[in-house]
């Protein structure tokens, strides 16, 4: 990456990455994409006139913003012809993004699950405001919009999220053992303590690609969740056999997860969401386009 000239430019840059990265990631659902969007937004501020700059976060805010949008809009007409459900990309967080209750909702893979349902507006505007916390007023001037406007589209984005998006309160520590349950009971294969563990209304969606076995549609139901899960764990998959994988139990997005590597490479990695002892949603990424940074044991910059 070339530098700009001068040193206060380059440190006021890296001051803001992470804040970057976090409102590209949240934007787009991918790493890839994110981190390609503060490029980006480097190479603009490397050219920029920063003399005439009065509040540089607002401005690199405003471009990565705008640059999200775009890349997302382009991103939405792929995602029609992409193989089955489409998920965002897993990422391993640190412990104590979990012990920030709002940080670890903002980057759960189910809020990014519902924030897809959103326009690309609707997207930029509820990650601004819900999560980053900037003004109606600050808003407008990052997307060129009247304040009137920016109040109507964060008013209907943040009650389309909560029509969509469920809370469960379980505590870090019953996350973490519900979910240890449900993969001792998928690798016995007994569909009777699966069926223990599952909530009657739990669904699961699985993200292949077209590129390893997954299914194409989402799985709804305690008996049709756990028989999937218990016969996928006796079979071999993706060329690898059972007793040839290892489970490493990990902070996927900010909750308890699950990633299981073989073959050299990593096969999945799962989060489930918890509530009174039981699984209510399942995402389970297969896709190796989106395994990359977990496969590195990377983790990215998350804050709010």
């Amino acid at each position: 990456m070339d530098e700009p000239n001068d040193d206060t430019g380059t440190k006021t840059f890296e001051d803001c990455r992470g804040l970057l990265f976090s409102v590209a990631y949240r934007m787009l659902g991918t790493v890839a994409d994110a981190e390609d969007v503060v490029q980006d937004t480097w190479l603009r501020w490397s050219g920029a006139d920063r003399a005439m700059v009065k509040d540089p976060k607002a401005y690199l805010v405003r471009i990565v913003t705008n640059t999200a949008i775009d890349r997302l809009r382009s991103a939405q007409v792929r995602r029609e012809s992409y193989v089955g459900p489409w998920l965002p990309e897993p990422v391993l967080t640190a412990p104590d993004v979990a012990e920030d209750v709002e940080l670890t909702e903002s980057v759960s893979l189910a809020m990014l699950v519902v924030l897809e349902t959103l326009s690309p507006l609707e997207r930029a505007v509820f990650v601004l405001r819900e999560v980053f916390d900037f003004s109606h007023a600050e808003i407008a001037t990052t997307l060129d919009r009247s304040e009137a406007s920016v109040r109507q589209v964060a008013h209907r984005a943040r009650q389309h999220v909560a029509e969509r998006r469920s809370r469960f309160t379980a505590g870090r520590a019953e996350q973490r053992r519900v979910t240890e349950e449900l993969l001792s009971a998928m690798v016995g294969g007994d569909l009777d303590r699966l069926l223990a563990v599952l909530a009657p209304d739990v669904v699961l969606v699985s993200d292949g690609g077209g590129k390893r076995t997954a299914a194409r549609r989402p799985i709804v139901g305690a008996t049709q969740v756990g028989r999937f899960m218990a016969g996928i764990a006796q079979r071999p998959y993706d060329g690898v056999e059972q007793e040839d994988m290892t489970v490493e139990f990990v902070d996927v997005n900010g909750v308890p997860g699950v990633v299981i590597r073989g073959g050299g490479t990593v096969l999945s990695a799962m989060a489930a969401e918890v509530s009174e002892g039981r699984i209510h949603a399942i995402h389970l990424i297969a896709n190796p386009d989106k395994l990359q940074t977990v496969a590195e044991r990377r983790e990215v910059p998350l804050e709010r």
